[in-house]
């Protein structure tokens, strides 16, 4: 027998910050529990407080010692910050693979930090489809801060944007990192960009590259509207992080001033709720592959009886009922 699960009485204790009724949260939205709905309606008036952060960029650029190093300063803010580290799902339990939280080790007796890995568990886009919900939850545990750290393999660094206020894209010297940003489509989803090793060779014409190619695509995507700061860090020695920071701050402020922040949440809502919608109708669809129907319909289209379309109708209509 699974255990007896309160809601009302452990989204109460994680609104008090108590780290362990935090993580039994998340967990139930992981481990997609029969108390979902019941959760996510306990957590929904509580919502929409945190600033969320996503971190992106190749593997090697040092987004584990940047993420670290952010923490640090919005803990010196005074700032309560959630940090959900989206890695690759191990292929033979498909939990996380921890190798780069050694990192947050320094934060990990903080009571005011809250960590977690989420695996991927195959979802091709990088993001756990736990993730949303994930972040409602150290939203309304009172995160003033929640940063996002993906896989930041291929095409997946795009789908951070769906569910971060401020998207930040790292970038390191000596690995092709411009060329290879203007292939995966990152520049038009990165905020601030930050440049990190900025001590290695190379770095200044990293950012001579970044500026040039914002140069010939800003005026189509964005604008004159919100010019994305170049920021060089050392994130192992904490330099150039205060400037990280204050461009954060500054994007923020762009965005409430120009109603850019709401428009971006309710469109991570309609999002959300299309996922769910979607979710919802493969598993109806599911049950309906149990039964006849699909067969029936699959038949007739078979034998010309039927066209798709027309078929595809009457399995719509079958779902409704």
């Amino acid at each position: 027998m699974g255990r007896v699960v309160d809601v009302p009485e452990l989204v109460e204790q994680a609104r008090e910050g108590q780290p362990r009724a935090v993580a039994r949260l998340i967990s139930l939205v992981e481990d997609a529990s029969p108390h979902l709905r019941a959760v996510a309606a306990a957590l929904a008036p509580h919502t929409g407080r945190a600033q969320v952060i996503g971190l992106t960029g190749s593997p090697g650029v040092g987004k584990s010692t940047s993420t670290s190093a952010l923490v640090t300063a919005f803990r010196q803010a005074g700032k309560r910050v959630g940090v959900l580290a989206v890695d690759p799902s191990s292929p033979f339990s498909g939990g996380a693979l921890l190798g780069d939280r050694i990192r947050m080790q320094d934060h990990a007796t903080d009571p005011g930090v809250f960590i977690r890995s989420m695996a991927t568990r195959g979802h091709l886009g990088g993001l756990s489809w736990a993730t949303p919900q994930a972040l409602r939850v150290l939203d309304a545990a009172g995160c003033d801060v929640v940063l996002i750290e993906t896989v930041g393999v291929g095409q997946s660094e795009v789908e951070v944007v769906a569910l971060a206020d401020t998207t930040v894209v790292l970038l390191a010297p000596g690995m092709g990192d411009g060329i290879q940003a203007a292939k995966a489509g990152i520049l038009e989803i990165a905020d601030v960009f930050v440049v990190n090793k900025a001590d290695r060779d190379g770095a200044d014409a990293t950012v001579r590259d970044l500026k040039y190619m914002i140069s010939l695509g800003r005026k189509e995507i964005r604008g004159a509207m919100w010019r994305q700061p170049i920021v060089k860090t050392v994130a192992s020695r904490a330099e150039g992080v205060p400037e990280v920071v204050t461009a954060l701050l500054d994007h923020r402020v762009w965005m409430t001033e120009h109603g850019e922040l709401d428009q971006r949440r309710q469109r991570r809502a309609e999002a959300e709720i299309e996922a769910i919608a979607l979710a919802e109708l493969r598993s109806r669809l599911g049950d309906l592959r149990g039964g006849t129907a699909l067969t029936d319909l699959g038949k007739r289209v078979a034998e010309g009886e039927l066209d798709p379309y027309t078929a595809a109708d009457e399995l719509v209509a079958g779902l409704r009922g």
